[in-house]
């Protein structure tokens, strides 16, 4: 299974600082899937041959919109890193979506400020081993210096300065490059989700939704369709710890996806494949170098890695709190911070992680 580990309880949470400051935020967008566009066009790359490779490549170089500015200037960047001992260099991809439906691939497209927050960060590393893959959720509320701006919600650096300003302010909190980035719009969870046939989630506990009203989740196992799928983790009102819920519910997500996309049955299926790119890639958008053959070449790179060799996790943080300006956030653990930092520095993320699950 995908390990969503106890070192960070509650999705990275530590103990509360502040929480009486604690209030309700406005309601939130859903989980960025832009990761399964990785696995999805593994296919290209694992079992598609000749015209119909070839038409699956097209689907997605035609169809996902293209970011033009991606990244800032070089001058303001970490050096790239560089492949050790015959294996390729590590590759961090960011993964964005933002709050506002169907906007969220335009409003960004050239990289400029615009009046969008990201609603879902995700890092997702691949060690220059190729035979695992760590995701790392960076929650929305995340307190921390954005370059030019001060100290804000995380999310402001959408707004603030467009996609070049995410990408420099993540490369300045854990001083490595992002290789490739992309984003996805609201309409593309629920086309991934259908084209897939719907996935099975394990529901912790029963609750009442607050986006399908009079839709109450059962606890326990069920097959969801996009649009039951996309209610369930957007919801965070039902819970105690609103958002930290919320995270591990995307990540159980997530899960469920990539353990669908991931078997015998999907990936030799040629219909499914082609129903999964064809439906999926338009409301997906990209940096210009992140195009099918490059994800094709990840995904030859990538052919052994199951759902247990994917470890999901959140950015550590100590609770939520209350900023100088009243604003209610999350809190950052700065000192694990720095451990994960160095993990992707040195490409030693599994020890990282298995040194956090042992609580070290």
């Amino acid at each position: 299974m995908t390990e969503s580990y106890e070192g960070f309880e509650n999705g990275g949470k530590r103990e509360p600082v502040n929480s009486r400051h604690l209030s309700k935020k406005k309601s939130r967008r859903p989980l960025l899937i832009v990761i399964i566009s990785v696995v999805a066009v593994l296919a290209i790359a694992g079992v598609a041959v000749g015209a119909y490779a070839y038409n699956l490549a097209s689907s997605f170089n035609n169809n996902t919109q293209k970011i033009e500015s991606a990244f800032p200037d070089e001058s303001l960047r970490p050096a790239a890193a560089e492949g050790k001992d015959g294996k390729p260099a590590p590759v961090n991809i960011l993964l964005m979506g933002s709050d506002a439906r169907s906007a969220s691939v335009d409003a960004s497209k050239d990289g400029q400020a615009s009046d969008q927050r990201s609603d879902t960060l995700m890092l997702l590393h691949i060690p220059a081993d190729r035979k695992n893959i760590y995701v790392m959720s960076v929650m929305r509320d995340t307190w921390i210096d954005i370059p030019g701006k001060g100290e804000a919600k995380i999310n402001a650096a959408l707004a603030n300065g467009g996609v070049p300003l995410v990408v420099q302010t993540l490369e300045g909190l854990f001083g490595v490059r992002i290789d490739h980035v992309a984003g996805m719009d609201f309409a593309g969870f629920e086309a991934l989700t259908d084209a897939l046939g719907g996935v099975e989630i394990d529901v912790p506990y029963e609750f009442k939704s607050f986006h399908m009203p009079g839709k109450t989740f059962a606890k326990g196992k069920q097959l969801m369709d996009g649009a039951t799928a996309l209610a369930y983790v957007r919801e965070r009102y039902a819970f105690p710890d609103g958002d930290y819920q919320r995270v591990k519910n995307q990540q159980a997500f997530l899960k469920a996806v990539m353990s669908k996309m991931l078997t015998a049955g999907t990936l030799s299926n040629p219909v499914t494949i082609n129903d999964i790119v064809t439906k999926f890639s338009p409301f997906v958008s990209v940096d210009k170098s992140l195009d099918a053959g490059a994800v094709a070449a990840l995904g030859v790179q990538l052919k052994d890695v199951r759902t247990s060799n994917v470890s999901m996790f959140t950015l550590p943080n100590l609770g939520t709190g209350t900023s100088a300006d009243g604003q209610s956030i999350v809190v950052p653990d700065y000192n694990e911070i720095r451990k994960v930092s160095e993990a992707l520095k040195s490409d030693s993320m599994a020890a990282y992680v298995q040194a956090s699950k042992q609580g070290k």
